[in-house]
């Protein structure tokens, strides 16, 4: 061993080389997967899981431990290896990477108890990493939130909102760390090795950034020492590195990236790396810090029940209003729920929980993909966070939305001004996709109230359902129907109006609930006898009542203030088609246009007119 290197040093180098082996040798027995990217990030990686971070391996589930995200999730054989090297996981089970059989996937998933978040769509890691460090603020904790980013991930939007965002909440318990390399999946990286310029644009954010070589050990544990000592603001480690370090045929190279070596370049490999272990004579065995702090079991549950709906039947109130007086009685409730805004709490009513919970709301102004990203994190930590924005906006961070579905997160999503009810702003601002975007997530929850009592009562249901939930919510003022004492079980439905004598059931939910009712009762007049049924659970559906309607009267109509895919249509098709019952559907038939709310329901065949003749067709023709 040179003179230069301290023991304790030797020791780290050690770990790195021995991550390079074992990400090698996994990759190999896969037959896929990333070494070269493995190889690049595996000194900071060993001085992180080895040096730097204070968590406990056998508590996976302890609240005050240090937390890792895996942004560039492509690395994930290197995550493996470290957590072998502490004892996490068996050298053996990283041979597993990628088996059908193993939790040690491709890319880090929540299979497996370390792992808060999937990652491996690049770009998230960082706002989930800002959820995470928001969530230690909330909960009075000093543990610390370590990020690693691809050189090539800076390139997507969301990392740049979520630089913003880091800053903007002065999160200094937040350490990113970019791999620079300088080689992409096809060629070199917007900026290569020029870590100056990196740095600066970091800097250009409000973070300390420090550029580091990070491949020296000694200057990566500075570097990490300097963030942790940094206070008002996150930090940023921009640590030059060479793609495939420590194996000649790839170091530094391009075209190596997702290849892994073939099994006679593998055995090459490790023999090159295993050359590079040097001695450690003097070194104090290697042991992982524990947390200091003191910190409670996570959150307790619900601490007093949720203050019931004071409306009257007959009174006019919007459901995206109703939403901000439920999210505030459920904020009072349980100390776990926290808001998330997008620079429109004053329309979607959220701004009624920051007047009586300011420290728990979290502005991420006009960045609706970093407020999904924001709300993963502080989900994957223990919060139950409502991020509320406009429907049509929530589709701009769709890939987050499906990435908290793959992590399975307690993320709760509200979606105000849906459809072309909203009126006169037009067809962008008019949500008619999300119903399809969130039913496609599996295990979420869909949720669309007609009422302000329905709303508060399945907000309530959205904030226990184990998982992912959202709830749709309208603009206009639409009258109370329904008493404070009923109840809305997820996967249930409400019969409005029915008799011996219907032949056709209208299956329908939110403002056009209201259109239906008063199109069964024109019809009434005329001796035509019409069920109507609520779907405010769109996913589940109910779909006993669902059969029993549609056997009972013959044929069922689904009336929906959204496109024809993905929406309650589909739903019930789903539930019924099966059984042979015939489905028929009124949804939006195309790009809408401005106009009034009452303009354009009628000319998209959704109002009390319209239906009442979709109604007289149907049964006349039968």
């Amino acid at each position: 061993m040179s003179p230069s290197v301290a023991p304790a040093t030797a020791a780290l180098r050690n770990v790195a080389t021995r991550l390079r082996i074992d990400s090698v040798r996994s990759t190999t027995k896969a037959g896929s997967g990333h070494p070269s990217t493995c190889a690049s990030a595996a000194d900071i990686v060993a001085v992180l899981f080895c040096d730097e971070m204070r968590y406990d391996p056998k508590d996976a589930e302890r609240p005050d431990n240090d937390r890792f995200i895996l942004s560039k999730g492509h690395a994930a054989p290197l995550l493996y290896a470290a957590w072998a090297e502490v004892g996490i996981v068996s050298r053996a089970a990283t041979l597993t990477l990628r088996e059908l059989t193993s939790d040690l996937e491709g890319h880090p998933t929540p299979r497996l108890p370390w792992v808060d978040l999937a990652t491996g769509s690049l770009g998230q890691g960082l706002a989930a990493a800002v959820g995470s460090a928001l969530n230690a603020r909330r909960i009075g904790s000093d543990y610390r939130t370590y990020v690693m980013l691809g050189d090539g991930e800076m390139a997507e939007g969301s990392v740049w909102e979520a630089a913003q965002s880091g800053q903007f909440h002065q999160v200094d318990s937040l350490c990113a760390i970019i791999d620079l390399n300088g080689l992409g999946q096809s060629r070199e990286t917007q900026f290569g090795h020029d870590a100056e310029n990196v740095a600066a644009r970091w800097q250009a954010f409000g973070w300390h950034a420090i550029v580091v070589d990070g491949h020296d050990i000694a200057a990566v544990q500075a570097a990490f020492a300097e963030a942790r000592a940094t206070k008002g603001k996150p930090s940023v480690l921009v640590a030059r590195t060479l793609k495939g370090k420590g194996i000649s045929m790839m170091e530094g190279k391009p075209g190596w990236h997702g290849k892994a070596l073939k099994a006679d370049e593998a055995d090459a490999a490790v023999a090159e790396l295993e050359a590079q272990l040097v001695p450690e004579d003097g070194a104090a065995p290697l042991t992982i810090a524990r947390p200091s702090g003191v910190v409670a079991r996570p959150d307790p549950k619900a601490s007093s029940p949720v203050e019931p709906p004071t409306y009257t039947k007959g009174e006019l109130v919007a459901t995206r209003e109703a939403f901000g007086t439920s999210l505030a009685k459920l904020g009072a409730a349980d100390a776990r729920v926290v808001a998330l805004d997008a620079d429109v709490k004053n329309s979607t009513f959220s701004d009624r929980f920051e007047k009586v919970f300011p420290e728990r709301f979290y502005q991420s102004f006009i960045a609706e993909q970093v407020m999904v990203g924001m709300a993963m994190g502080l989900a994957a930590r223990g919060a139950i966070p409502f991020a509320a924005t406009f429907a049509a906006f929530l589709t701009r961070a769709s890939d987050f939305v499906r990435m908290a579905g793959i992590s399975q997160v307690n993320v709760k999503f509200a979606g105000s001004h849906c459809g072309v009810s909203i009126g006169e702003d037009g067809p962008s601002q008019m949500a008619l996709e999300d119903l399809s975007m969130f039913r496609s997530v599996p295990g979420c929850a869909v949720l669309y109230p007609c009422d302000a009592v329905s709303t508060e009562k399945l907000m309530a249901e959205a904030a226990a359902h184990p998982g992912m939930a959202y709830v749709r919510t309208s603009r206009p003022k639409t009258p109370v129907i329904y008493e404070p004492t009923d109840s809305f079980p997820v996967g249930g439905s409400k019969t409005l109006r029915s008799s011996a004598a219907d032949v056709i059931t209208v299956v329908t939910a939110g403002v056009t609930v209201f259109e239906a009712l008063q199109a069964a009762e024109t019809v009434a007049t005329e001796g035509v006898h019409v069920r109507v049924i609520d779907l405010y659970s769109v996913k589940p559906v109910d779909v006993a009542t669902l059969l029993a309607a549609g056997r009972e009267t013959g044929l069922i109509l689904t009336v929906e203030d959204h496109y024809s895919a993905g929406g309650i249509g589909d739903a019930v098709c789903e539930a019924v088609s099966p059984q042979g019952l015939r489905v028929e559907r009124v949804a939006v038939p195309g790009v809408p246009r401005s106009g009034t709310p009452e303009e354009l329901m009628d000319v998209n065949g959704l109002s009390a007119r319209a239906l009442a003749e979709t109604i007289r067709r149907l049964v006349s023709a039968r």
